[in-house]
């Protein structure tokens, strides 16, 4: 698989990339391409490390020794002097981190850093994670019957929930203008008990391009002590989020809290 031979690749190459300022310890690192219609190259401390890295791929996640790291992003076959994005992260003990190489809400090529929450969710739920990294206005994301999940996401913005496992029906549209008005439809997620699927929406809405990236983190079960199955009204949970890596490049923008009432999809 693809995405498979990237990670290997990856890993061997960090073997010989020794961080500068190394510290003890090590994180976990992800990286998902979502620059439309460009296939690049990525290299870590002047390495080719992702050759011909195609978007909508995800590569990892790589366990990678702390430290901090140089990064640059070219076009695939260019060399590093052709770089389009650069930047310099700091791998920090226990971090579980996915960058993302994308458009900012005006088109143009970014690099994003988001800290995973991978806490335990309670039996019988899993967690819904949407980041918006697309060329796009703000956005609510909703329930096909209209309930909303987050509202008015910017780019680069993420929305956070634990919800019920099960599938859900998802509508993306224009922040206020209602499900009526949905710009993308995303039928059938699918949230696996104990997983967290993050949603990334990338590409450019105007230029046709505007799709979604899948990453799940598995694993994240915890004892069992109650079932939930299901009904009722669940208390939305807003991620926690602290910045540990610094992009020279890269904005955070602030987590955005999910609504106390959501309804599971049919």
């Amino acid at each position: 698989m693809r995405k498979t031979t990237l990670a290997l690749a990856i890993a061997a190459l960090m073997a010989f990339a020794i961080p500068a300022g190394a510290q003890e310890g090590s994180g976990n690192i992800s990286v998902i391409h979502g620059v439309p219609g460009l296939t690049v190259d990525v290299f870590v401390n002047g390495e080719l490390t992702i050759p011909d890295f195609e978007p909508g791929d995800v590569a990892g996640p790589l366990e990678l020794p702390a430290g901090d790291y140089d990064l640059a992003v070219s076009p695939a076959g260019a060399g590093l002097d052709a770089a389009v994005l650069t930047g310099a992260a700091t791998v920090t003990d226990g971090l579980n981190a996915s960058i993302v190489a994308n458009l900012d809400a005006d088109g143009n090529p970014a690099l994003n850093i988001f800290v995973n929450d991978t806490s335990t969710v309670a039996a019988g739920e899993a967690r819904l994670i949407v980041r918006h990294t697309a060329a796009a206005p703000a956005v609510d994301i909703l329930l096909a019957d209209g309930t909303p999940l987050f509202e008015g996401v910017e780019n680069p913005q993420e929305g956070q929930v634990d919800v019920p496992a099960g599938s859900y029906d998802v509508e993306i549209a224009p922040a206020g203008a209602g499900v009526d008005a949905s710009v993308f439809s995303a039928p059938g997620v699918e949230l696996a008990e104990g997983t967290a699927r993050i949603v990334y929406a990338t590409g450019d809405l105007a230029g046709g391009s505007f799709g979604l990236v899948i990453q799940d983190i598995t694993g994240l079960h915890s004892t069992p002590d109650t079932v939930n199955t299901g009904g009722g009204e669940l208390a939305g949970s807003g991620a926690q989020m602290w910045l540990v890596v610094a992009f020279a490049i890269a904005a955070l923008g602030a987590v955005v809290t999910a609504p106390k009432a959501l309804r599971r999809g049919k």
